[in-house]
């Protein structure tokens, strides 16, 4: 891999590592402070905001700045927001800060591995990156149970409650960037943009509707919006089903989280090694099994069991995305340049999360058991998936029936 690649994947892992601790931690203190469980995914909501709202302008920006600078500056404003949370922000607004810093982070993170790699090695890239930030989430949600953990509060001295917990975590904030510091710059440069917000938005527009025109861009595009929405909806619902169905703590169900992480890993990682990305609409069948595993999962009363499926259920999510993802980013850095491509990429995921979380808490607000979302979930991932697998192989069919020679005449 190219030189500073392994410095990106460390502070890759430490600052994602904080991000899915702090998630944990800060339930705890909305579950501390007596507050509902539907405000719980409005965390993810309001972290998750930031990328719509700012996509216009942190494309342009991480094309302007080196995007290792960026990425340490903006590790620099997550811990604005653990600060928040320390002197009484509430969660969500707090959260919604760190979404700020994980917002113009993304485009830098990923345009960066873009122009370091050449399309020959993207797929292993991408394969590097997604067992990175899925070993972060893995270790982030054990980290945020152990921190929280009734044991080891009770080892803190007294008053100190969550403080000693986010303390943890500001220093491995500070860590992250610190090893940005160690990632020299790519020296890729753009044409400069204007700086009008109107002017921005406009050539947002633009960009966006020519990739989702291509067909292999908006393909691979739609397939990620899917994916990441749908994933970070089965985040709060898996931690909320281990509680109804197995009858898990919060810090206990970290487990499931961790199963899950595990699986991707291994698909992400079988995935970087023998997928080309000649290959990558071949893995689609993937997102079908991953859909249909969901009701599986959803009516499992055993924890071994349920752990073995959300392991299935990772590995075949890593195999499908870590390719599509690759041909996404090919795709728009072909098209686009770098930065303006991961963030409309952002763009589209985190409306789709946003969509889906805010389903997700209105259902739960209205007593809708978990159990039930997650089959109608899985069911519609499934049909999905399979709509889009049956275009694909219509549009190679027209194609190359369009390249036969005509029958000669007998």
């Amino acid at each position: 891999m190219p030189t500073g690649f392994h410095f990106l994947i460390a502070a890759q892992f430490a600052s994602a590592l904080a991000d899915n601790a702090l998630l944990i931690v800060t339930m705890a203190l909305m579950q501390q402070q007596g507050l509902p469980a539907w405000w719980a995914p409005l965390l993810k909501f309001g972290f998750t905001l930031s990328y719509v709202l700012l996509a216009p302008f942190v494309g342009p920006l991480a094309d302007a700045i080196p995007k290792a600078r960026l990425m340490a500056w903006m590790n620099g404003v997550k811990l604005v927001g653990v600060l928040a949370l320390l002197v009484g922000l509430h969660p969500v607004a707090a959260f919604t800060i760190v979404g700020f810093g994980a917002a113009a982070y993304a485009p830098a993170k990923y345009g960066l591995i873009t122009e370091i790699c050449g399309a020959e090695r993207l797929v292993a890239a991408n394969g590097w990156l997604e067992v990175t930030v899925v070993c972060a989430a893995l270790l982030g949600a054990v980290l945020g149970g152990v921190l929280v953990s009734p044991w080891l509060l009770g080892l803190l001295p007294e008053g100190v409650g969550l403080g000693g917990p986010m303390a943890v975590l500001v220093g491995v904030y500070v860590l992250a960037s610190l090893l940005n510091l160690g990632i020299p710059d790519s020296g890729a440069r753009y044409p400069a943009c204007g700086l009008h917000p109107g002017a921005l938005v406009r050539d947002f527009a633009a960009a966006n509707r020519t990739l989702w025109r291509d067909r292999d861009g908006g393909l691979s595009l739609a397939v990620t919006t899917i994916f990441w929405g749908v994933g970070a909806t089965l985040q709060f619902a898996v931690l909320r089903w281990s509680g109804e169905a197995l009858g898990l703590s919060l810090d206990r169900a970290a487990i499931l989280q961790a199963a899950v992480a595990v699986g991707v890993v291994v698909g992400a990682g079988i995935a970087g090694r023998w997928v080309p990305l000649a290959a990558a609409k071949r893995m689609l069948v993937f997102g079908v099994v991953l859909g249909l595993l969901m009701p599986i999962v959803a009516m499992t009363r055993s924890l071994p069991c349920a752990i073995a499926l959300l392991m299935l259920t990772g590995a075949v999510g890593g195999l499908m995305v870590v390719p599509l993802n690759a041909l996404l980013q090919h795709r728009g850095y072909s098209l686009l340049s770098a930065g303006r491509s991961i963030a409309v990429q952002g763009f589209n995921e985190n409306a789709s999360v946003l969509a889906m979380l805010g389903l997700y808490a209105a259902l739960l607000a209205l007593d809708v058991p978990t159990a039930t979302l997650m089959c109608g979930l899985g069911l519609l991932v499934a049909l999905a998936l399979a709509l889009l697998m049956r275009r694909e192989w219509r549009r190679r069919n027209a194609g190359q029936q369009a390249l036969r020679p005509e029958a000669a005449p007998r």
